[in-house]
C-alpha cells in the first residue's frame, strides 16, 4: 500500500479542530495535503504549521458549484479523502430555518457525494484509495435540537456503506469514523455540557487512526463505523 508520503490527501474542515489536527499529523508523515475550508485565515495558519506542505482551497462546501470548482482545482490524483467538515447549530425544530437545514445537509452529504465522485475515477485508476467520513453519535442516534445535524450524519453512514460495496472491486475503502472521545474543538466549546468539557482531549490524539486507515487501506475496515480513539491506541504511530 502507498505510504502517506506517496499520497495526495484531501481534508475538509481543515482550518481548525480535528481537521487541522489531522493535517498537521499527515504533514509530519510526508503527505501532500489539499486543505478545504471556508475560513481562509485559518487555512493559512494550518498551512504555515505544516511547513507549507499544503494546497489550500477556500470553499463554501454548501455551494455545489463552489465545491465542484474546488474539486477541479485539486492537484494530482487523490489517494485519500477525509470529509470532516460539518455544521452544527442546535435549535428546536420549529426554529430551524430552511436555509440552516439546507446548509447543514449540503456540507454534510452533498459535499461528501461531490468529493467522492470527484476522486473516484482517480482511485480506480490507481488501484485503490480511502474515503473516510467523520461521523458521530448523531449518525446512529437522535438528539433533541439536532434535526439537521443528525439527518446529515445518518445520511453519511448510509452513503459510506454503499461506496464500500461499489469500491470493493477497485481496492477503494470507504468507512465512517467517530471520535470515540470528547474532543476539545471550537464546535465542542460551543456545544458540550460541563461534564464532557471536563474530560475532553486534544484532537491530535485521534489523528493516528486516520493515518493508519489512509496508509494501510485495509479493506476489512471498509463499510464499517470505526472508533478513532480505539484505533489510535492500536496504531499510535
Amino acid at each position: 500500500m502507498p505510504a502517506l508520503a506517496d499520497q495526495t490527501v484531501v481534508i475538509t474542515g481543515a482550518a481548525q479542530g480535528l481537521g487541522a489536527a489531522i493535517a498537521r499529523a499527515f504533514a509530519k508523515r510526508g503527505a501532500r495535503l489539499v486543505l478545504m475550508d471556508l475560513d481562509a485565515e485559518g487555512l493559512a495558519a494550518v498551512k504555515a504549521e505544516t511547513g507549507g506542505r499544503a494546497t489550500t482551497l477556500t470553499v463554501d462546501l454548501a455551494d455545489a458549484k463552489a465545491t465542484a470548482d474546488a474539486i477541479a482545482a485539486i492537484p494530482g490524483p487523490v489517494g485519500t479523502l477525509i470529509h470532516n467538515a460539518a455544521i452544527l447549530r442546535p435549535e428546536p425544530l420549529e426554529q430551524v430555518s430552511l436555509a440552516t437545514f439546507r446548509a447543514t445537509m449540503d456540507v454534510g452529504i452533498q459535499a461528501g457525494f461531490q468529493l467522492s465522485q470527484g476522486v473516484w475515477s482517480d482511485m480506480k485508476a490507481q488501484g485503490g484509495g480511502a474515503l473516510i467520513f467523520v461521523s458521530s453519535q448523531s449518525g446512529i442516534k437522535g438528539f433533541a435540537d439536532e434535526t439537521a445535524y443528525c439527518a446529515a450524519k445518518h445520511a453519511l453512514e448510509g452513503f459510506s456503506k454503499c461506496l464500500a460495496l461499489e469500491g470493493a472491486a477497485h481496492g477503494i475503502l470507504s468507512c465512517t469514523i467517530t471520535p470515540g472521545k470528547a474532543m476539545h474543538t471550537p464546535m465542542s466549546e460551543a456545544n458540550y455540557p460541563p461534564e464532557l468539557k471536563a474530560e475532553w482531549i486534544d484532537p491530535a490524539r485521534l489523528a493516528p487512526a486516520f493515518a493508519h486507515i489512509a496508509s494501510a487501506r485495509d479493506l476489512a475496515l471498509s463499510g464499517q463505523r470505526l472508533n478513532a480513539w480505539d484505533l489510535s491506541q492500536e496504531h499510535p504511530s
